[in-house]
């Protein structure tokens, strides 16, 4: 089931899902003045946000549609760069939900969002191969759990995959970490030089060094799918 256009707009599917599950989505008109309050950071392309109730995507869409236009901006010149670069961008959306099929709504708007743009910067189709890197991205940032008890549907404990991207040729390295241990409420120090710092932190905020679940290779960006 795909969400419309006039879908997206409705704050409540159904009484019962409100009731169920206290499903309300946000309107646009607040998504973005709440946005607006860190414009700035909305409009990094590597900066991470993670939407922890994330529904259908209202708030995800409109950051990736802001970083999307920095993208354009930037490196709409070379299609390699905005490939490789709007890549990047979708890498660092995050988003946990509770329903099988908002997980679901969300990544297809997201991914149309995605096919949507590229085609309205470039006036080309996004090729095969970054078509399926960017439903793996999605696939692996949009997940389905519970973000008190930081659980799967499964049961397993919710994991996100950090993409560091390391340089303008496409090559990434991915970590695995646990939510939990990402929102360990603990006293750290900032990173020492070398070290990488909270998934979810602000630079200017005191970070600790969590340890990865797991590493994988240095590969190249379109990929990522192959290596799972």
């Amino acid at each position: 089931m795909n969400v419309t256009n006039d879908e997206q707009e409705r704050q409540v599917v159904s009484r019962q899902r409100v009731a169920d599950h206290g499903e309300v989505y946000t309107a646009k008109r607040e998504v973005n003045a709440m946005l607006d309050l860190v414009k700035e950071e909305t409009e990094r392309i590597d900066s991470r946000f993670l939407e922890p109730a994330c529904g259908t995507g209202n708030f995800l869409v409109e950051i990736l549609s802001r970083k999307m236009e920095e993208v354009r901006r930037r490196f709409a010149r070379n299609r390699f760069e905005y490939d490789l670069v709007s890549a990047q961008a979708v890498s660092s959306v995050y988003g946990i939900e509770l329903l099988p099929d908002n997980v679901e709504n969300c990544r297809q708007r997201l991914f149309g969002q995605y096919l949507d743009t590229y085609l309205r910067h470039l006036k080309a189709e996004a090729s095969p191969e970054l078509q399926r890197c960017i439903r793996f991205l999605l696939r692996k940032n949009i997940l389905c759990g519970d973000a008190l008890t930081m659980l799967e549907q499964d049961g397993l404990p919710i994991t996100f995959c950090e993409w560091t991207f390391i340089d303008m040729k496409g090559t990434v390295k991915r970590r695995d970490y646990e939510l939990a241990e990402l929102l360990r409420n603990v006293e750290f120090d900032k990173p020492k030089p070398g070290e990488y710092g909270n998934l979810f932190s602000d630079l200017d905020e005191p970070v600790f060094v969590p340890q990865p679940k797991r590493e994988y290779p240095l590969t190249d960006y379109l990929k990522l799918p192959d290596k799972e």
